[in-house]
Order: C-alpha cells, then sequence, then structure tokens
C-alpha cells in the first residue's frame, strides 16, 4: 500500500493533464477540503448517480442527516447536483453534498476519512478502490457495497491480491444476484455477502410517473421517431452505419443521437457533415425540425423524455465489448428496446425479458439496422408493451428499501453529525 500510494503521488501531476480529470481537480487532490458527514455514498458516473439519487429521496432517517455523494465525473456530478437541489429544497430530514471522489491514494483517503468521518461509507455497484478501502479500515469506518455487481474478468485480477483485500474487506458487501455473491465471496468471504434486489428496478418504475416534456411537439408533421440511446465511442462507426440504412429505408424518420458522454458531440457533428445528412443541435433547435433530421442531444437530462416519445430505440454500449447501457428505460415507456450483442453488464435482467419479447437482441449492426427499421414501420402497441414491463419490474423492486435500511441501521448507532 505504501507503494501503490507512491505511485499515485506519481501520477497526480499527469492526471491533471487529462481533459475528463480537470473538473473538480482541486477537491481531487483535496486542495479544497470535504465537508463533514454522517454517511458518504460514492457513485462512479451517471448510473450509479442516479442510484445515490433513489437512495437519498428514501431514506427518511429517524434523524436529520447529511449525506455526502462524491462522484468521478462531470455527468455524475450534474446529476447529484439536480437531485440535491431538490431534495435539500424540500427541507426535509436529508441533507444532501456533493463533491468530486478523491484520488485513491491511502494518504488521501485517510486526510479525506478524517474530514468527513463519516458513519458508514457506500460503494456502488463496482466500485473497489484499495487505498480508500485500506483507510477506511485503519480508520475504522464501516463501508459497504450496495447494489454490487462483479464479473468474473474483474475477479481473476483481483485473485492475485485476495490476501491483501480481505484484510481491508468492507464490513456488508450487497450483491444484485446470486452469481456476482458468489464472486464477491470468493475475494472479500461469504460472511458478509448476501443478495438484494437491483435498485435500478425501482429506479425504472419510478420514472414512468416523472413529468416529461412532449418530445415530438418540436417535430413538423408526425414522423417516427428514432433514439440512439447512450452511444459510446467505440461502437460510432457501427451505429454510423445503422443511421445510413435506416434513413435510406425509412428517410423520412427523425433520429434522436444521444452520444454517452458529451465531449463526443463535436465529432458526431463534424460524422453527420461528412455523411451529408441534415442535423442540428438539440440546444440549437429554433423551429419545428423537418423529417429526416438527425437531432444531436447536447443537453442533458433528456434521454428519458426521448424514450417516451420514441417509436423505436437502440440502447448503446451494446454493439462493442463495452457492457451495455440501461436498456429497462426505454421498455418502462411501452418501446421494445435493440440491443447489440454486448450486455454483460445487464446479465442480472435474466433471460425471461428475451424470451418474453420485451427487448431484441441483434448479433451486429446489420441485424440492429433491419430490427430499427421494422418496429419504425410497425410499432409495437405500447400499452401492451407496458403492462407486460411493469409486471416484470414489480416481482423485482426492493432494492432501494434495503440499501436504506442498511444506512440507518449504521447511522443510528451513534449519534449523527451536528
Amino acid at each position: 500500500m505504501a507503494l501503490y500510494d507512491m505511485l499515485g503521488r506519481a501520477m497526480i501531476p499527469l492526471l491533471r493533464k487529462n481533459g475528463r480529470l480537470k473538473d473538480g481537480f482541486d477537491q481531487r487532490c483535496l486542495l479544497r477540503p470535504l465537508p463533514a458527514a454522517d454517511a458518504w455514498i460514492q457513485a462512479a458516473s451517471g448510473g450509479e448517480a442516479y442510484l445515490a439519487g433513489e437512495i437519498a429521496e428514501s431514506l427518511s432517517p429517524a434523524e436529520p442527516v447529511r449525506l455526502l455523494v462524491t462522484t468521478n465525473t462531470r455527468q455524475g456530478m450534474e446529476i447529484i447536483e439536480r437531485f440535491s437541489q431538490k431534495i435539500n429544497d424540500c427541507k426535509n430530514s436529508v441533507t444532501v453534498l456533493s463533491a468530486y471522489f478523491p484520488f485513491d491514494r491511502p494518504s488521501l483517503m485517510a486526510s479525506a476519512l478524517t474530514q468527513v468521518s463519516p458513519k458508514l461509507a457506500v460503494l456502488l455497484e463496482t466500485e473497489i478502490w484499495p487505498g480508500f478501502l485500506y483507510a477506511a479500515k485503519l480508520s475504522g469506518t464501516p463501508v459497504a457495497i450496495i447494489n454490487g455487481r462483479i464479473t468474473e474478468k474483474s475477479v481473476k485480477g483481483y485473485r492475485r491480491f485476495k490476501s491483501l483485500l480481505q484484510t481491508m474487506a468492507p464490513e456488508r458487501v450487497l450483491a444484485i444476484s446470486q452469481a456476482d455473491a458468489d464472486r464477491f465471496s470468493e475475494i472479500f468471504g461469504a460472511d458478509r455477502v448476501s443478495v438484494m434486489p437491483n435498485i435500478k428496478f425501482d429506479g425504472v418504475a419510478s420514472a414512468v410517473d416523472a413529468p416529461f416534456d412532449a418530445i415530438k411537439e418540436m417535430f413538423s408533421g408526425s414522423p417516427p421517431f428514432l433514439v440512439f440511446g447512450s452511444v459510446r465511442q467505440e461502437e460510432e462507426a457501427d451505429v454510423v452505419r445503422v443511421i445510413s440504412f435506416v434513413q435510406k429505408s425509412v428517410p423520412d424518420a427523425v433520429i434522436g443521437l444521444f452520444p454517452r458522454h458529451m465531449h463526443r458531440v463535436g465529432q458526431w457533428r463534424g460524422e453527420l457533415e461528412r455523411m451529408g445528412v441534415r442535423w442540428v443541435l438539440k440546444s440549437e433547435v429554433s423551429e419545428a425540425v423537418t423529417p429526416g433530421t438527425v437531432l444531436v442531444w447536447d443537453v442533458f437530462g433528456e434521454l428519458a423524455a426521448a424514450y417516451a416519445s420514441a417509436d423505436a430505440v437502440f440502447v448503446g454500449g451494446s454493439l462493442a465489448p463495452l457492457g451495455g447501457q440501461n436498456f429497462l428505460e426505454p421498455l418502462v415507456f411501452g418501446v421494445v428496446p435493440v440491443i447489440g450483442p454486448f450486455w454483460d453488464n445487464f446479465l442480472w435482467v435474466e433471460d425471461v425479458v428475451f424470451e418474453q419479447g420485451l427487448v431484441i437482441r441483434a448479433d451486429g449492426w446489420p441485424a440492429v439496422a433491419e430490427t430499427l427499421v421494422r418496429q419504425l414501420q410497425a410499432p409495437a402497441e405500447r400499452e401492451t408493451v407496458r403492462r407486460a414491463a411493469a409486471a416484470y419490474i414489480e416481482k423485482r423492486r426492493g432494492g432501494t428499501e434495503i440499501a436504506c435500511g442498511t444506512i440507518r441501521s449504521a447511522l443510528e448507532k451513534e449519534d449523527c453529525v451536528e
């Protein structure tokens, strides 16, 4: 761990040059101190930040609680700031604070834990930070991994440091499937690992009730609307091919293109120019969008609204070996999502969603393109899909309350921060 700390110190000048780490760099180095809080939740990026929001909104502690939620990305910070404002404006028993997660040097994390002094630290999903876990163990700060998932590939890497990791094991691991629980047990020991429902089921269920603007009101006429959600850089070339195929087959379709990371918007502008495609940035829409236009979404937080209005949806991260993005989100709005062959991050959804035709897997970009064209020409009956999705999700809810119960139990053991 001393070597790990030295390497971390040597890397920080190089990390300063990384464009994605410049946001909050002083906080990441603790040049700006972290606030004191009763509980500290680490949410790596956007997906985990949504989970943190579900927990924060549902916590309902017996006494007032200060909750620090940290993240590694700008996208995660935008989500945290949005739900923290909503919660804090309500002046209820939870106050949410936000910050960027410090770089994982053991000495830096020791200082961070001294500043925050939490009664419990929570790592969401795949977060295993050795420096943080080591510092938490030395300081006596209990740690829980909640909504935990871990791949076999990751376990293979962790096996090399198994004895070290077991000395800094979290007090509790709540995994989202038995397979994930078995993998965590191999690394940390089975006595601290159990299974919980995935919080994402609660999140997608509650999304249906959220107020949305009618996206299609921006369009001229009533063209079919196709959404490419959370497209990742590694699959952009294949998505370009799909867009070309769709535009030839359904030339009046409006296409909503949502890059997973906003810094790729400029790349997409150049690519669409080269394709000779009519396109416009969502932020610059000033008149009715004409059929056949590609709308490049450079406005954050509107993907769910687009899913709610879509006739067909492709969910990204699945045409390259990236694990996939959350394809349950469009499903709850009555749209059968199409994904590529790579969806390792979502093995917990179970094969029943494919067997019931609620999600369509395609082997590669040609199959994705053909399926999307069929859906645009003959969309599934939205209400039938919505009812089937609701029945599937309802049986799997409850993870948020289990997570909140774990946090409340830890906080009730000691007095909260004043």
